[in-house]
C-alpha cells in the first residue's frame, strides 16, 4: 500500500528526532529542529553521534528526496510531528493555529492585499507555521519578516522556513522591544494573549494600562501599526471580548486616530473548549492620505470552517463586499 507523503515525511521527522532526542539528551522539540536541519543540509551536522546512529540516519535521510514533496505536505507534516513534540511537552503560548483559520486568513490577505509584490511581517511567528501557511497560498512575490523570543520556536521556525523553501527574516529578539525594520505592507499574527510583564519597556506605548501589567495583545497591536505602511494591512486573532475589557477604552481611542476597522469575522464557537477561550479575526488598515473607509465594516459570523457549501456562501460575501468596498 503506497504511504500518503504527509505521513512518509511525519514518520521520518518523528524516528530521526527520536534517535537524535536520546543520542544528544535533549526535548523532542529541539531533536526535531536538529533534524530539520540535517535534512535540509543532506548530512549529519551532530559530531557527538556515535557511527551507528550517524549511519543509521544518513540511511533514513537518503530514503527520502524533498523535491518529490509540495511545500505543503512539507508543511503539515512538520506542523503534526510539533504537535507531537507540543503535546509530551505542554507549554501553554506554544499553541498552533489551527490549519483552517490559516487557510482563512491567506484568504483575506489575497483579497485585501492586491499588490503581487509586498513585504508581510508576523509579530508573534512561533514555529512558523501560520506564515508559511500563508504563504504557500498566495502566488505572490513577498518578502517575509518574523519575530520570536523564544529560541527553540525561532529555531524551528528558521528549519520550518528552510525546508519549504522560503526565504525569511527572522529576528529573535522581544516583539515589543524596538523593533530595527523597515515599514510592512501586512501583519498577519495570532496575538499573544495575556499581560506583559516589562512595565518599563510597556510605558512606551500608547496603549499602556494606567496601572499594573499592560496587556501584551494590545501592545502588540500598537507595535504591528507602527511598523506598517500608511495603507497597510493587519490580520490580526483576537480575543471575542478583546473590546469588552477594562482597557478597551484605551483601545477603541488608539483605533479611531490610528486605523480604520475594515472586518471582523467570527470564529464558530465549536472550534474553542469553551466560548470564552472564542475567537475572531480583525482586519484593519492603517490611515494615510487618500485612504477612504468602507461604506460598512465586514462583520461576518463565521460557519464550520470545514462546511464546503456554508463557508463557499461566506466567501461570496466577502468577494462581493471586498469589490465594492476596495477601489
Amino acid at each position: 500500500m503506497k504511504i500518503a507523503p504527509v505521513e512518509q515525511l511525519f514518520t521520518l521527522f518523528s524516528e530521526t528526532a527520536r534517535v537524535l532526542q536520546e543520542e544528544l539528551s535533549c526535548t523532542y522539540l529541539e531533536a526535531l529542529a536538529e533534524t530539520g536541519e540535517n535534512l535540509f543540509h543532506g548530512s549529519v551536522l551532530q559530531d557527538e553521534l556515535s557511527e551507528i546512529t550517524e549511519k543509521r540516519l544518513k540511511k533514513q535521510y537518503m530514503e527520502v528526496n524533498l523535491g518529490n514533496f509540495t511545500k505543503e505536505e512539507i508543511r503539515k507534516a512538520y506542523q503534526l510531528v510539533i504537535l507531537k513534540g507540543m503535546k509530551e511537552n505542554v507549554q501553554p503560548n506554544h499553541q498552533m493555529t489551527p490549519d483552517s483559520v490559516g487557510m482563512l486568513m491567506s484568504y483575506l490577505v489575497d483579497k485585501f492585499v492586491q499588490q503581487p509584490s509586498f513585504r508581510l511581517m508576523d509579530p508573534a511567528i512561533g514555529t512558523g507555521n501560520l506564515l508559511t501557511t500563508v504563504l504557500n497560498q498566495l502566488q505572490k512575490d513577498i518578502h517575509s519578516i518574523g519575530i520570536e523570543v523564544d529560541d527553540l520556536l525561532i529555531k524551528l521556525a528558521y528549519v520550518n522556513a528552510n525546508l519549504q523553501e522560503h526565504p525569511l527574516e527572522l529576528f529573535n529578539q522581544d516583539s515589543l522591544e524596538p523593533l530595527f525594520i523597515d515599514p510592512v505592507d501586512a501583519v498577519i499574527a495570532d496575538l499573544p494573549v495575556g499581560f506583559y510583564p516589562n512595565d518599563i519597556r510597556a510605558a512606551e506605548y500608547q496603549l499602556k494600562a494606567n496601572e499594573g501589567h499592560s496587556y501584551a495583545h494590545h501592545l502588540f497591536i500598537e507595535q504591528s501599526v507602527r511598523h506598517t505602511k500608511p495603507g497597510g494591512y493587519l490580520f490580526f486573532i483576537i480575543p471575542n471580548g478583546l473590546f469588552e475589557s477594562d482597557q478597551a477604552g484605551k483601545l477603541r481611542a488608539f483605533f479611531k486616530d490610528e486605523v480604520m476597522i475594515q472586518g471582523v469575522l467570527q470564529l464558530p464557537l465549536s472550534m474553542f473548549k469553551n466560548k470564552n477561550a472564542a475567537k475572531s479575526i480583525l482586519v484593519l488598515q492603517k490611515k494615510g492620505e487618500g485612504i477612504v473607509s468602507p461604506k460598512q465594516a465586514l462583520l461576518v459570523n463565521l460557519p464550520n470552517l470545514s462546511s464546503a457549501v456554508e463557508m463557499e456562501s461566506i466567501l461570496k460575501k466577502i468577494e462581493k463586499w471586498v469589490q465594492e468596498n476596495k477601489r
